[in-house]
């Protein structure tokens, strides 16, 4: 990182200096961000709606940070939230399409047998995406993110305990998904 969370947090809460402090959270954040929410959402244009409404909100409430966990946390809880949310109000008929064509689109090159980064991490993504919402965000920042348990609970306010279940439970279905799949199709 660039800059502390201390550094930031007092040019954003003095009016004189809140465009820089905000610039500052944007350079440390923005990367990790995009990508935990790209493995949300899925789609780079709706990635990059979703982390502007991110920032926003971030903007709007940094006054109401109480600084009890870390600004990367609160951030994350911000961004899992609101990737949640985008889901849910504004693309789930669209996501089951899409995840209809990329099962057949799956189907129509199994014949291939030069698999391709892509290919393999698409197959891997629709396994992701048939995992309850709770299991693919815990899924997601622990495997793609590389978040400890600990902070994963300062975003979700889930205990560790549970999400280490989620996470188990989510893991063994992905390894189902992924055998049925060679087994049937590859």
């Amino acid at each position: 990182m660039k800059y502390t969370d201390d550094q930031i947090l007092k040019l954003m809460k003095d009016g004189k200096t809140v465009n820089i402090g905000f610039k500052m959270l944007m350079d440390n954040y923005q990367s990790k961000l995009y990508h935990h929410i790209r493995t949300i959402v899925g789609k780079h244009d709706d990635a990059d709606d979703v982390l502007q409404n991110t920032f926003i909100k971030a903007f709007r409430n940094i006054d109401k940070f109480e600084e009890r966990s870390s600004l990367f946390t609160w951030l994350f809880k911000i961004a899992t939230n609101e990737s949640i949310t985008y889901i849910e109000n504004h693309k789930k008929k669209q996501w089951i399409v899409d995840s209809i064509e990329s099962h057949e689109n799956i189907q129509d090159v199994s014949g291939n047998s030069n698999l391709t980064g892509d290919f393999i991490r698409s197959i891997l993504d629709k396994a992701i995406n048939e995992l309850p919402q709770q299991q693919k965000t815990i899924f997601s920042l622990r495997y793609f993110e590389e978040m400890s348990y600990n902070d994963m609970s300062g975003v979700l306010g889930v205990t560790n305990g549970a999400l280490k279940a989620s996470y188990h439970h989510a893991v063994k279905k992905i390894e189902n998904y992924l055998r049925i799949i060679s087994a049937n199709e590859i």
